[in-house]
């Protein structure tokens, strides 16, 4: 399982013959490779604007510039405008750019990129390693050269548990060595690494050397069984300016199969054919017809359910009206967390940052008597 991962360790070579051809990280930017004085770099940016970031290898943090053309010269401004910053006046080259860097006191380094050319993965990398690599090149950089230290073995509801961190960042996450069908096994640890890694991208996206910043991420797993296993990944951030914020995020995973579960998957309160839809991490994808039923039929659905059973909690008077939770109305229930517990489906209400506090809510879990009575698209072994 791990051998994708350990080959994903070697230093970014930029010149090779068996190279692909350049790479667009999408329609409107493009991602090269190169040098700031003589510190490797990975820039990202719109050529047609100017706006886009880069890192420096060495940091693997993000450094956001803002862009102006004068005629085919790029004049990127790094930072924001509270403070004196470094620019950069670039000038194309047949193969990327040329220029000058030069920092808030003065000082001048020649710049030279060259467009980003990747050497082909080994067969057995992990999928999301392989999605960026093919689709989001910038990030595939960032995190090429990074390597996971083995952690402790946990045993959890009678599985086994190997805990991985990547050193750097901190961000650690586990997979399951134990238990499950070796099919079921791979595809569960496969998603299992992608959110660790997602969540060391997150970490260096979150780091600047402008504003103090924070980014920790605690995961847990929650429930396992011969049927259905969940974990929790927590993430305390502030990556500049007025709030910081406080997210929780559920994986749920049919065991039988290793698939992630969707709530539709296991709860159908509609018409017809429960729907299957996942939301993509690197890209907006919407469907309007989940959407309608989360909405028009799922909400009034679970507010009547959770006004029945938790009468006290979901019409509670704020302390204060900065603390108004409002959880007897429908908006926090449309799109809530959830994961499996001992006695029912455990669900976290969506609010926005300024009002993270009303997410943790101890008390909202739907019973299993109520949810097999409304049975999603797969059929699970429930409590």
């Amino acid at each position: 399982m791990l051998k994708g991962l350990c080959r994903f360790t070697g230093v970014v070579a930029l010149v090779c013959s068996t190279f692909s051809s350049a790479l667009r990280a999408d329609n409107s930017t493009q991602v090269y490779t190169g040098t700031l004085g003589k510190t490797p770099i990975v820039l990202e940016v719109n050529p047609d604007t100017g706006d886009g970031r880069y890192f420096y290898q060495k940091y693997r943090k993000d450094l956001v510039l803002s862009g102006t053309k004068e005629g085919e010269m790029l004049v990127l401004e790094e930072g924001d405008e509270t403070q004196p910053h470094p620019s950069m006046r670039l000038q194309p080259t047949p193969d990327g750019w040329s220029g000058e860097w030069t920092s808030a006191e003065g000082k001048v380094l020649k710049v030279e990129l060259q467009q980003a050319k990747l050497a082909p993965v080994p067969a057995d990398t992990l999928p999301y390693l392989v999605q960026l690599h093919d689709k989001w090149p910038y990030e595939y950089l960032r995190l090429l050269g990074l390597k996971l230290k083995q952690g402790q073995t946990e045993n959890f509801m009678g599985y086994t548990l190997q805990w991985w961190s990547e050193p750097q960042s901190k961000i650690q996450l586990f997979e399951v060595v134990s238990g499950y069908s070796g099919q079921a096994r791979e595809r569960i640890n496969q998603q299992l690494m992608a959110r660790l890694w997602r969540g060391v991208t997150g970490y260096f996206e979150c780091a600047n050397d402008y504003t103090a910043t924070n980014y920790d991420q605690l995961s847990q797993p929650m429930w396992m069984t011969t049927s259905v296993m969940s974990t929790v990944i927590s993430t305390d951030s502030y990556c500049g300016g007025s709030l910081s914020d406080q997210d929780n995020e559920a994986l749920n995973f049919d065991a039988k199969t290793g698939n992630a579960l969707t709530l539709e998957d296991v709860l159908w309160v509609g018409q017809g054919k429960p729907l299957h839809f996942e939301r993509n991490y690197y890209q907006d994808d919407s469907s309007q017809a989940w959407s309608d039923y989360r909405t028009e039929e799922w909400t009034p659905w679970l507010l009547a359910q959770l006004l029945r059973l938790y009468p006290n909690e979901m019409t509670a008077k704020p302390e204060t009206e900065d603390n108004d939770c409002r959880y007897n109305s429908e908006d926090p229930w449309s799109y809530p967390g959830w994961y499996f517990t001992e006695k029912g489906i455990k669900l976290a209400p969506s609010y926005m940052h300024s009002a993270a506090a009303c997410r943790n809510t101890g008390w909202s879990v739907l019973p299993y008597s109520v949810v097999k009575q409304h049975p999603g698209g797969i059929a699970l072994q429930l409590p």
